[in-house]
């Protein structure tokens, strides 16, 4: 059983090492694909509010490891902010509309 393992290991070594020069000699390895360059970015909007195809639009520079945390972390804190302020809004319109359907319109102000 040990002969036939050695046996195994040994021609699956030979077929990769094979293998791996008639790529290097053919040259039909194509290699890894080009990264692209940093500068593509495109942040979320500042000067008005989120629309949902501002999250869909937003792109970040690649790094060697993923993404630019910066730039996520930018986007995510901005993403935050402004679906916290429009839920704190949605929290006083539905207030002054609870407040003019029992009559009470000096409240709604």
């Amino acid at each position: 059983m040990g002969q036939v393992l050695l046996l195994l290991v040994v021609a699956l070594t030979v077929a990769a090492v094979v293998f791996g020069v008639t790529v290097l000699v053919t040259g039909r390895d194509p290699g890894l694909a080009p990264v692209e360059p940093d500068g593509r970015a495109v942040p979320l909007p500042v000067s008005r509010p989120l629309r949902e195809s501002d999250v869909g639009d937003v792109r970040f520079d690649t790094a060697p490891r993923g993404y630019r945390m910066s730039q996520v972390d930018q986007a995510m804190r901005r993403a935050a902010y402004d679906i916290g302020y429009k839920s704190e809004l949605i929290g006083v319109l539905e207030a002054e509309v609870t407040a003019l359907r029992e009559g009470r319109v000096a409240d709604a102000d």
